[in-house]
């Protein structure tokens, strides 16, 4: 018994040996003991919820919530070491006093990362960005493959990376080609000549609209006859897709097609024309 007395009086010694001793900060070896237990211990209970939160999402909420799990985990670390400090006596306001001028500092430097942290998880909880999306931010259009809490990635089409800050989400406008279906509808306009057969060259468009591969059928294309331009007869075709990525090449063959077609059928393209009239005094 008596030797058992002097094993814990010998580990209390031991946890009570100051570290750090001054007039507000005080720490010792069991401060650093109860740290570590509790760590671990956060650790545990975090691995358990995300276990069980994981095995009820699918694939692609399981990814985003992996971004809102990596940031919560070190707030708790954080939280967590704080307050077994706290409890342990050491006087926390002076070393925030004692680092004012540090955090001032940090706050700048940090705005926008905690700026884009925050935009990141309301992105990821209301749903309004996910992975395949295309979108077009400052006049480039790109399918979004990775989003994570400060930044989102998507592929451009000419296959560059485009990194976008997650605040512009929520402070810019942004167009989601595909947020509610990955249908779009997209159009090709043309200009014939004053005095062409405006039926025929509704007939010819409907014609090459609906042998192109990559257009649906459903909903159906159609031709507008949109203006009487300064040279030209102004109409647009326009079609569905599912492809609105890859859009740019189908329009390209549309415009191939409808320029042979056109030729074939003695249908003019205009270019502008200005009559210039001298006077002579």
């Amino acid at each position: 018994m008596e030797e058992l007395k002097e094993v814990l009086k010998f580990l209390k010694d031991i946890m009570s040996y100051k570290l750090v001793d001054g007039d507000n900060v005080d720490i010792s070896i069991g401060t650093l003991f109860t740290i570590v237990i509790v760590l671990f211990a956060v650790t545990y209970i975090l691995k358990l919820v995300h276990k069980i939160v994981v095995a009820k999402l699918p694939q692609d909420d399981k990814n985003k919530f992996l971004s809102i799990f990596g940031f919560l985990k070190y707030f708790l670390y954080i939280l967590a070491v704080i307050t077994v400090l706290h409890s342990s006596g050491v006087d926390l306001t002076v070393l925030l006093t004692a680092s004012a001028a540090l955090f001032v500092g940090l706050g700048f430097a940090l705005q926008y990362l905690f700026q884009d942290i925050i935009s990141g998880i309301l992105i990821i909880l209301d749903q309004s960005l996910h992975i395949g999306d295309i979108i077009e931010v400052e006049g480039k259009v790109g399918r979004v493959f990775e989003t994570r809490l400060r930044t989102t990635r998507a592929l451009t089409r000419d296959d560059k990376v485009i990194v976008i800050p997650n605040h512009k989400f929520l402070t810019d406008s942004i167009y989601n080609y595909t947020q509610n279906h990955k249908t779009t509808r997209e159009n090709v306009k043309i200009g014939v000549a004053y005095g062409s057969d405006v039926q025929l060259v509704s007939k010819l468009l409907i014609e090459i609209i609906d042998a192109k591969k990559g257009i649906l059928k459903a909903p159906k294309p159609f031709v507008l006859f949109e203006d009487f331009g300064d040279s030209a007869l102004m109409f647009s075709v326009n079609y569905y897709t599912n492809d609105s990525y890859g859009d740019p090449r189908i329009k390209s063959d549309l415009r191939f097609l409808i320029d042979a077609s056109f030729r074939k059928n003695n249908i003019s393209i205009p270019f502008p024309q200005r009559d210039i009239h001298i006077i002579n005094k």
